[in-house]
């Protein structure tokens, strides 16, 4: 853990022990140049890893109340969806700058749960998927994402059962904001490798539920990425957990991929 804080401090900086030195720190900071990462930095995050799907993880603490305010101002002021028509918002290649900032965000939060692979040789993930949150190839890319996806849905509206489209290398990240919902996992059918009993037996798939409140951070690779579909089913009646409806709200998602190369 300590040189995962001295990395934080060769990217940010020293933290300042002047109480004097802080407030000025504040108030020459505009919300433009806040990183959305910097509360986060010096804890532990909670991370959760979903143990019926290889390579799945949840950060239910990735953003604070005020980190994700500070967000989604920043993408309100991108000017993507003013009109009521427009739901959803794609870019490649080159990010908006709050965009690299969460990407930044999401490698530290990995590098400081812990565990980080020493070398860019993955066996070890491989043999202990328990504590790999993010093979080390995949972590240390440049960049780590270049394309991002804004969806806005209202209560009631989903996206319906998926595997990201191949075009994308693996290891995806969604960031979930504004309300909690469950997010469903279930085995492509007649996948490749062996995907479990159900399916060999010819039983109805099992769906794995996962409750994100706002603020989570999901990452997504290997199996979890491409031998399982995605979905989330708000029509009245499916948003439970624990036994409990849950209050939906407009709920805002950003998916952050990265392009295969071309060629």
């Amino acid at each position: 853990m300590e040189e995962h804080k001295t990395l934080v401090k060769d990217v940010f900086g020293e933290s300042s022990d002047s109480d004097d030195e802080e407030e000025q720190q504040l108030q020459s900071k505009d919300s433009s140049n806040v990183d959305p990462s910097e509360s986060i930095f010096g804890e532990s995050p909670n991370w959760e890893r979903i143990e019926e799907i290889n390579g799945l993880w949840l950060c239910r603490d990735f953003l604070s109340h005020d980190q994700q305010s500070l967000l989604l101002s920043e993408i309100e002021e991108e000017g993507w969806l003013v009109e009521a028509s427009h739901n959803q918002a794609m870019r490649f290649g080159n990010l908006p700058v709050w965009a690299i900032k969460l990407s930044n965000s999401i490698r530290e939060v990995v590098l400081l749960s812990g565990f980080v692979l020493d070398s860019m040789d993955n066996s070890n993930c491989n043999e202990d998927k328990e504590v790999c949150l993010f093979p080390s190839d995949l972590l240390w890319r440049e960049p780590l994402f270049n394309q991002l996806i804004v969806n806005i849905y209202q209560p009631g509206e989903g996206i319906c059962a998926h595997v990201d489209l191949m075009r994308f290398e693996d290891g995806i990240a969604i960031v979930s904001l504004e309300s909690s919902c469950v997010m469903h996992f279930s085995r492509v059918e007649g996948g490749a490798l062996d995907i479990g009993k159900e399916y060999e037996m010819g039983l109805p798939l099992t769906k794995i539920p996962v409750y994100m409140t706002p603020g989570s951070l999901v990452l997504m690779w290997g199996e979890a990425r491409y031998l399982w579909k995605h979905e989330i089913n708000r029509k009245p009646g499916f948003q439970k957990w624990e036994g409990k409806d849950i209050d939906q709200k407009r709920r805002t998602s950003i998916t952050l991929r990265k392009l295969c190369p071309t060629g």
